[in-house]
């Protein structure tokens, strides 16, 4: 799979101390790959950094408004790969799993990295952990139990089954619980990859910044499921 052209989408809002060592990090790792990054008007200098790397295999796109999944899909807009990914700006960590994310699609439509399946963790704070495994119990219950990590947000796919799967919602991590779901409906061979979240490797959570809102946010998360649950398509 490593032949085939990659494209990885990332979504910055003030990434500046840690995005360019990601960039690299693919860049250095993965050949016939493009970046398309989208910031979302960062003002701590991320777009600088980004462009001082100055690579043609980065497609930057900036914006006056906020939304991972609406990030998402500017980038999937734009991209040109066979395979299409998605990581966490801020996590080089995650980025070094991508060969062999990409590898595991020989045999396989998507490739979740996962922190709850045997190899995986979850090393950020115990509140934070306790309720993402929470959040995910339920959604094992709602949706499969086929899938032990619906929001580790990290994967890569093949563009064709990413085509039959875009979800109905929008917003931020339900965008991309609905989309596993979505894919496993139509019959798509879903690989869990492990990965160890380590808790020095985190910065503020842009879309829920302390832990009531972490926990709002997982219920909003559960009537959007809901929804999508009893939804035909």
């Amino acid at each position: 799979m490593m032949d085939k052209k990659i494209s990885i989408i990332l979504s910055t809002y003030n990434e500046a101390p840690f995005v360019v060592q990601t960039i690299n990090e693919i860049l250095n790792n993965i050949k016939n790959v493009e970046i398309i990054l989208v910031d979302d008007n960062s003002p701590d200098g991320t777009l600088e950094k980004v462009k001082n790397v100055n690579n043609p295999n980065i497609k930057i796109f900036s914006r006056k408004f906020r939304g991972l999944a609406s990030a998402f899909l500017l980038g999937l807009i734009n991209s040109s790969g066979d395979i299409v990914g998605w990581v966490d700006s801020n996590m080089k960590s995650a980025a070094a799993k991508l060969p062999e994310m990409i590898d595991q699609l020989n045999n396989n439509d998507v490739v979740l990295l996962s922190r709850y399946v045997e190899g995986g963790d979850d090393k950020r704070d115990k509140l934070r952990s306790f309720a993402s495994r929470f959040l995910n119990w339920i959604y094992q219950l709602t949706l499969s139990k086929k899938i032990k990590d619906y929001t580790s947000g990290m994967f890569v796919m093949k563009r064709e089954v990413l085509l039959t799967a875009i979800p109905n919602c929008f917003g931020h991590g339900e965008f991309f619980v609905e989309f596993i779901y979505r894919a496993l409906k139509r019959g798509a061979k879903i690989h869990e990859l492990p990965f160890v979240h380590q808790a020095d490797l985190i910065t503020r959570s842009k879309t829920a910044p302390n832990l009531l809102h972490f926990i709002h946010l997982g219920f909003h998360y559960i009537g959007v499921i809901f929804h999508a649950r009893t939804r035909r398509n």
